[in-house]
């Protein structure tokens, strides 16, 4: 299954409510990315402009997005992303593509 990288702004509310009442979000973070099908791999707090990141999977792009839209829609974030991940080997497959085909593309200010 591909991996997604997803990454997370709280609210502010959603901050004061955490140092209010201390709480593991892990489970029911792995509980919503299960319910669509993925299995999560890593899940971390972190410091810095965003507050958490997930590595997770998903069957397909669809699933990916719709526990985005899920966790999105809670109300709980300012931010919530899903990125896809390319291992080093499909970085080096779109390389090759890039290198093998003779397609150009037209800047929109040229």
């Amino acid at each position: 299954m591909p991996l997604y990288e997803m990454r997370w702004m709280f609210k502010d509310s959603t901050v004061k409510s955490l140092a209010d009442r201390p709480q593991d979000r892990e489970a029911p973070a792995r509980e919503l990315i299960e319910g669509f099908g993925g299995k999560m791999h890593h899940y971390y707090f972190m410091l810095g402009e965003y507050d958490g990141l997930a590595i997770v999977e998903f069957p397909d792009n669809v699933s990916a997005a719709a526990t985005s839209m899920r966790a999105s829609a809670s109300g709980a974030f300012a931010r919530f992303e899903t990125h896809p991940l390319m291992s080093a080997q499909e970085a080096q497959s779109a390389m090759q593509m890039v290198k093998d085909r003779s397609v150009s593309y037209r800047a929109p200010n040229t």
